[in-house]
């Protein structure tokens, strides 16, 4: 763990350092941010994935706020494509809030860093996520609104975005859907749709850079982690196909209470991902 001077944001406000756990490298330059709700839509979460993998490909470090749902969704993206992520954290490195993402925070503190302007023993507080918000636009060149309803923590990062003057680019969502209210509110307001990401970057000038050779390796079908019985026996009935864990209990033929608690390392160590109605399937790097 260690402090460092913010060298890549130029905002009002800014922090005269962050405390880093991780490392900044030259290429962290190119940020971009992907923020949404902490309960998206099956869509919304896919879309975030999507976004993450093809913004890492491309050489952009993919800047979040590792909160559940859309960020965490983009910093599995980012990370599965083999490339850098941030996550900025509204409490001290030593406090990580959700503690259900450590796993996911050792990932991005292996293949990026873990950020804060909080020194360590400071707890998660409600309105430290406004602060942190401000810094997840201000250290990025845009922000990409995946899913928003009404009231969303990720319209704070918009607003902040806005008066910072980073672009922002909103994911059209179905109009009847809630989760997608803030979304449209943006675009009535001016914020630029988002299309995919190749428009992005050249709405943004900003060129695509070849994966180096370590990212080639990275997008390579990894080797499978020894698991425990019980999640090797889990691992086995999962498919690409979204399964009801219902279904994967029965399937596994352990005791309902062992086949949920497999699930749920299988997820936090990203070999298994879930979806709406306690739906799960493997995680796109492991199909």
């Amino acid at each position: 763990m260690t402090a460092t001077r913010l060298c890549c944001a130029d905002f009002p406000d800014a922090p005269p350092l962050l405390y880093v756990l991780g490392t900044i490298e030259p290429s962290d330059e190119r940020l971009i941010a992907v923020v949404g709700t902490r309960r998206p839509s099956d869509y919304g979460r896919r879309t975030a994935h999507q976004i993450g993998m093809e913004l890492a490909g491309a050489g952009v470090t993919v800047v979040s706020g590792l909160a559940e749902g859309i960020d965490t969704a983009a910093h599995k993206g980012a990370l599965d494509a083999g490339g850098r992520t941030f996550a900025v954290l509204g409490s001290g490195l030593d406090t990580l809030y959700p503690r259900g993402n450590k796993e996911l925070a050792r990932r991005i503190a292996e293949s990026g860093a873990l950020l804060t302007e909080f020194p360590l023993g400071t707890p998660p507080q409600p309105w430290h996520f406004p602060q942190r918000n401000r810094l997840i636009s201000g250290m990025s060149f845009a922000v990409i609104i995946v899913e928003a309803p009404a009231g969303s923590g990720a319209l704070i990062t918009a607003d902040w975005a806005a008066e910072q003057g980073r672009e922002v680019f909103v994911v059209p969502g179905p109009i009847d859907q809630p989760s997608f209210e803030g979304n449209h509110r943006l675009l009535r307001e001016g914020a630029r749709v988002f299309t995919k990401v190749a428009d992005l970057l050249a709405e943004l000038e900003m060129e695509a850079v070849t994966p180096t050779q370590f990212q080639r390796q990275s997008q390579r079908q990894p080797s499978l982690p020894d698991l425990p019985p019980p999640e090797a026996a889990v691992w086995q009935v999962l498919t690409t196909e979204w399964k009801h864990a219902d279904d994967l209990v029965r399937e596994s033929r352990l005791p309902a209470s062992d086949a949920l608690a497999a699930l749920t390392m299988l997820e936090l160590k990203g070999l298994a991902e879930r979806g709406d109605g306690n739906r799960f399937r493997r995680s796109p790097r492991w199909r």
